[in-house]
């Protein structure tokens, strides 16, 4: 099928009736997936999903399927000449109605859902193995869920911009990060919605939180004039060049308008 991705296999269509319908609970852990896993990666030999598949008692190709059927429900794969699978269900489009406005409600119950099963996790859950310290005073499950809110957040928005910051083009795990478009500590609605992330360098990422450098709403980057004419060499060799250039774009999750304004208007220190 065009648009489908690789490695994708044919499953027999009785499964559904072998197996009985999918759950409520399933369909979220499905589409906890789907958000974190590029578009190409939608197969059944994907480690992630064949450990879904353990999880929730399916096969690694009816997972792969059902996260092709929640694709033919994103506007940023169909609107790009990308199919997903056909024939999603109403439940599957009331999962993706719900958890599209309410993505940390989705992190959480999706972590403690995954966590259910002993000795079976996601590699994606890497966050539930962290030992963390007592000197800040929280709670142990506080730490935790923090983490694993971040984590969703971090994985969904370096998925979509194929682990590569979206203006250099640096591709380094360790030196990336899930950029807020919004901080984390201004819009607490949107502190795990992914069209309010940008995959960036650290050197980006803090250059953009520091209102050095924006987007325009057509995705192009502005670059402060202090950045511009900084008279250190690697400053202006970094950033000068990226002035009007037009980001890689995410392969879903494309930046929200009112969060850019935002950043624009409240962020961008321009010409200052």
């Amino acid at each position: 099928m065009r648009g489908m991705p690789n490695g994708h296999d044919e499953m027999d269509t009785s499964e559904s009736s072998k197996r009985g319908r999918w759950s409520r609970d399933q369909l979220k852990l499905a589409f906890y997936l789907y958000c974190q896993l590029p578009f190409g990666k939608l197969h059944s030999k994907n480690s992630d999903i064949v450990a879904l598949a353990h999880r929730i008692g399916r096969t690694p190709s009816a997972v792969a399927m059902k996260l092709s059927n929640f694709a033919s429900l994103d506007p940023s794969i169909t609107g790009s000449g990308r199919k997903g699978l056909e024939g999603a269900s109403q439940l599957d489009r009331d999962v993706w109605n719900e958890f599209n406005a309410d993505w940390e409600r989705l992190a959480v119950e999706s972590a403690v859902l995954m966590s259910d099963a002993e000795g079976i996790g996601l590699t994606i859950q890497d966050e539930w193995k962290i030992e963390f310290d007592d000197f800040t005073g929280e709670t142990r499950p506080a730490i935790v869920e923090q983490r694993v809110k971040q984590g969703f957040f971090r994985r969904a928005v370096l998925s979509s911009y194929r682990g590569r910051c979206c203006m250099s083009g640096v591709d380094v795990p360790t030196l990336l990060v899930a950029s807020h478009i919004i901080p984390w500590s201004k819009d607490k609605a949107n502190r795990l919605n992914p069209r309010n992330g940008l995959c960036l360098s650290a050197i980006h990422d803090r250059a953009f939180d520091q209102g050095f450098i924006t987007l325009t709403n057509d995705l192009r980057v502005l670059v402060s004039r202090p950045l511009r004419e900084s008279v250190n060499e690697f400053i202006r060799a970094t950033f000068s060049t990226l002035h009007q250039r037009a980001i890689e774009r995410p392969e879903r999750f494309v930046p929200e308008r009112a969060f850019l304004d935002w950043h624009r208007d409240v962020r961008f220190v321009g010409e200052g």
